[in-house]
């Protein structure tokens, strides 16, 4: 009989407040994958927006790379090869043509390889209460496809940030196998405040998997505030371990296991139907033309 895998890991998550400066921003990063793999994580995350956050579209652009000149990818690269480790880069931009780059997350394995890219599927284009506005897409390109990547503990869902408010696109990567999804973030603090913890905790009870989102927190050098709280939610929508608003590193011991259990005292997963939609009262168009 071939044996089972073994299902458990430690998992770190690395909490960041980056800035405008690239190099700044690698040496933070480093250091706290650092003090995650020091901690026991064989599976590390660091936030959305690692190596630089910035608000204007035209500094993105100028310091953004392609994937093969990247700077940063390559540090990153090495360092997971030296700790032996999966670093899951939370997204880097990555410089697609002189308009546009792709808001880009890597999944690094132990021997410095890229073993997953995922494009972010969904821009941020909102205007806030309070006179905030972001327009994500004035310089990135959106992704075409869900990704998952089998590790050896388990298998992996990849979405980044806003991701999180569309739900079909994690019950697509349940339903294709994920134990564990991914969600790093850079989540404003207003937003955060008010939907962060609600939104995890359910995206992990609706797919019956363990949700791991490292955030940025503070305020940045661009004025940005995000909320931080970066969180390891379990299948049945407990919370293992959470940040508050400083950078840091939070760990947590993953039995993926709990999946299995999760999805069996709820197997909501297999009990999708097809429908539809009807408005009552409302006639359709052509009925309505010959009533008038």
């Amino acid at each position: 009989m071939t044996p089972t895998p073994d299902k458990r890991f430690r998992a770190g998550l690395v909490q960041l407040r980056s800035g405008r400066s690239v190099e700044a921003n690698l040496e933070r990063a480093e250091a706290l994958v650092r003090r995650a793999a020091q901690g026991g994580a064989l599976y590390v995350q660091t936030p959305e927006n690692t190596a630089l956050m910035e608000l204007k579209p035209e500094l993105v652009l100028e310091a953004a790379q392609s994937e093969e000149e990247s700077t940063a990818l390559a540090r990153l690269r090495a360092l997971a090869a030296e700790l032996g480790i999966f670093l899951h880069i939370g997204s880097l931009a990555i410089k697609l043509d002189q308009a546009r780059t792709a808001n880009r997350s890597y999944l690094i394995d132990p021997s410095g390889e890229i073993a997953a890219r995922y494009d972010k599927l969904h821009m941020f284009d909102v205007d806030l209460a309070g006179g905030e506005s972001y327009r994500e897409s004035s310089h990135s390109r959106p992704g075409a496809k869900a990704m998952l990547a089998d590790l050896p503990f388990g298998r992996l869902g990849l979405s980044i940030c806003y991701d999180l408010r569309f739900p079909q696109l994690y019950r697509a990567l349940a339903t294709a196998g994920a134990e564990f999804i991914a969600v790093p973030a850079a989540f404003t603090r207003q937003t955060g405040e008010a939907h962060w913890h609600v939104l995890i905790r359910a995206r992990a009870i609706e797919t019956g998997a363990f949700v791991l989102a490292a955030t940025q927190g503070g305020l940045h050098e661009n004025g940005r505030a995000t909320y931080g709280h970066s969180l390891i939610v379990s299948p049945w929508g407990e919370i293992l371990a959470e940040a508050g608003e400083e950078p840091g590193v939070i760990f947590a011991d993953i039995d993926l296991a709990a999946c299995t259990e999760a999805r069996a005292r709820i197997p909501a997963l297999k009990h999708d139907r097809e429908f539809e939609v009807e408005i009552a009262g409302a006639l359709p168009q052509a009925a309505r033309r010959e009533a008038s």
